[in-house]
């Protein structure tokens, strides 16, 4: 075992070797490389220890460089990857939700490339508002006379019921206590700026006298959550925004409203119900209303936060909104984004998630025959691919009972099963994300782009190659 060891290359010299054979290594931090090379040996000296390696001659740096060198490569990828999505799942929490525009995309490179004028003024040389980059284009957007953005919808929903609710109650009702994802719920929020939860109805039905009959001296708001992830349907009811509106008006209470997965857009055109925008909300009588950036608006990670000049001033105020504040990148990639809805049908041609949601089943039904064709050229008797009518979903917890049509190309490997096939993708470089559907490993052109299609084909040739090779070694 010792003699084993002893055949180990010194770490330098393996260093050398790796800069021969990859010279683009030479610009890697070299701390970094030392680092992966002394992780390859350690775990061949498990293989020692464990009578996996008997042979010096299996530990001669010739033999090793090619899987040392793969190992390096691994382990200077950055964590944050590129992948391709054949979910059809537009809005996908796990891969980062909104694909940004192109104009949003160069307005963050132009940001991060060198200094910028985010808090500087310059009408006056004088220190600026970061707000003000994107309140105009808000406040023309939507109808509110002013806007606060932080860094996402949770964060406005803290600062806003901090701002006005802290220590006394919020009245909601029980049916809009939703859990959004990574297991946080409204309450929890609500607790946490302070404010106490009232809470009014029953599940399925609140009305307006349960509002009215909550009102006391301890009371700051009434709070609307629109429940976007979910439904309840059947034998439910809840009050109008309108009539809520007049409600806080008589008692002299502000009226907010949570809509989450906020919107310009009315997608029942394309199939979707009518779900409130941020117009509506705020023409209901909404005196604030909160929203998140990186759902359906089609923009980066951001809340925002509009309605009444005052409230929203008394906010901007709150020490707890430099806490909570977004940075240059994200204001240039809202900025961009908001332009773009100036004109509604740019919008929907320019930003990836309003081009994707409003797809047509037709123009999805011949992508995916175009695609069909083209994997099985590239894959030829490695898989048999089909096309099927199917279904895509908004995600992002945007339209949760409403299935948007598409059509699926299905993939059935000839040798390993499509959960194999699944396995691997994700070892792949970038790796490709599909669904499993009836032993078929499925790809949903309404998520892919025609650029990506020579990235995908190379992906799944690379995982049938990889899983059938494991599947051999394996003996199955």
């Amino acid at each position: 075992m010792n003699e084993l060891f002893r055949a180990i290359p010194a770490t330098d010299l393996c260093l050398d070797a790796l800069i021969v054979a990859d010279q683009n290594l030479e610009a890697a931090p070299r701390a970094l490389l030392r680092e992966l090379v002394t992780q390859f040996w350690d775990a061949r000296r498990e293989d020692i220890r464990a009578g996996r390696c008997r042979e010096a001659a299996q530990l001669n740096l010739e033999a090793q460089l090619p899987a040392l060198l793969a190992y390096v490569r691994a382990g200077l990828r950055p964590r944050l990857r590129p992948v391709l999505n054949a979910t059809g799942v537009v809005v996908h929490t796990n891969l980062g939700r909104s694909v940004l525009a192109e104009e949003a995309r160069q307005a963050v490179a132009l940001a991060a490339d060198g200094y910028c004028n985010l808090e500087l003024n310059l009408r006056t040389g004088g220190r600026g508002s970061r707000y003000e980059l994107v309140e105009n284009l808000i406040c023309r957007l939507s109808g509110a006379e002013a806007v606060l953005v932080v860094n996402n919808n949770a964060a406005a929903v803290l600062l806003m019921l901090d701002g006005f609710c802290k220590g006394g109650e919020v009245i909601v009702s029980r049916g809009e206590l939703v859990e959004i994802g990574g297991s946080f719920r409204i309450p929890e929020v609500m607790e946490k700026s302070g404010a106490h939860l009232r809470e009014v109805g029953a599940t399925n039905r609140t009305h307006l006298r349960d509002y009215a009959a909550a009102i006391n001296e301890n009371t700051r708001a009434l709070l609307r959550v629109h429940t976007s992830n979910y439904r309840i349907v059947g034998f439910q009811s809840s009050v109008p925004l309108p009539e809520l509106a007049a409600l806080a008006r008589e008692r002299g209470l502000p009226l907010f409203e949570d809509l989450g997965s906020g919107s310009f857009m009315d997608f029942s055109p394309y199939g979707l119900p009518n779900e409130p925008t941020v117009p509506s909300v705020l023409a209901g009588g909404a005196d604030l209303v909160t929203f998140s950036g990186d759902k359906v608006l089609g923009g980066p990670q951001a809340g925002i936060i509009a309605g009444r000049k005052e409230l929203v001033d008394r906010l901007k105020s709150n020490p707890l909104t430099r806490a909570l504040r977004c940075d240059k990148l994200c204001l240039a990639a809202l900025e961009a984004t908001l332009r773009l809805y100036l004109d509604p049908d740019k919008a929907r041609e320019r930003i990836p998630t309003l081009r994707r949601i409003c797809l047509r089943p037709e123009e999805l039904a011949r992508r995916a025959r175009a695609l069909a064709v083209r994997l099985r050229k590239a894959l030829g008797g490695d898989c048999t691919v089909s096309v099927r009518p199917d279904v895509s979903r908004v995600g992002g917890g945007a339209f949760p009972q409403y299935d948007l049509p598409t059509s699926l190309v299905g993939l059935k490997p000839a040798r390993i099963s499509a959960t194999a096939l699944k396995n691997a993708l994700l070892a792949t470089d970038p790796p490709l994300l599909g669904r499993l559907e009836d032993d078929h490993f499925c790809l949903d052109p309404r998520t892919l782009e025609n650029k990506e299609y020579p990235l995908l084909l190379r992906a799944l040739r690379m995982a049938l190659q990889a899983a059938e090779s494991n599947h051999n070694r394996q003996g199955i």
